[in-house]
């Protein structure tokens, strides 16, 4: 394999791996919905293990996600080669606007606002689906506009 080759296959991933992190996602912040009617204390926790899923995907990308981890060991295997590849940079930014939206959500039940704590989370959770069941990702949909908004070094 070339050099060029090799680091072109590095940043990018199977699209069937985020889809299959967008499925779970989803589910994750359906049950946190559901639980926050129950118990606002209770979503928060749910909603910070989401949370933390969120940072580890953007920091250490979707091969290292945790549910990237179980796609790649227990749906990948059964699944033919990819046909299809993404870029890893978006992914990881997608991940990072997760994030933000799972702490919101976090610090709206913790602080006793579970209203503001459901709109966080109705957010990050309408991304995921689209993202699963359309294979719309709304936050690679807004890295290149990042992209062009974040200072550069001269």
């Amino acid at each position: 394999m070339s050099h060029t080759t090799q680091n072109r296959s590095s940043a990018e991933v199977d699209v069937r791996g985020p889809r299959f992190v967008a499925w779970v996602t989803t589910a994750v912040l359906v049950a946190t919905v559901l639980v926050s009617t129950v118990s606002s204390v209770y979503a928060a926790a749910l909603l910070t293990a989401q949370a933390v899923v969120f940072a580890v995907g953007a920091t250490l990308g979707p091969r290292r996600h945790p549910y990237g981890v179980l796609f790649a060991t227990l749906v990948a295997p059964r699944l033919g080669p990819a046909t299809e590849r993404e870029p890893v940079a978006p992914l990881k930014f997608a991940q990072a606007v997760g994030l933000v939206f799972a702490v919101m959500g976090v610090a709206a039940f913790v602080a006793g606002v579970p209203t503001l704590g459901l709109v966080a989370t109705g957010f990050a959770l309408a991304a995921a689906f689209l993202n699963a069941a359309f294979g719309i990702c709304l936050g690679c949909q807004l890295y290149p506009l990042f992209l062009r908004l974040k200072p550069t070094h001269s």
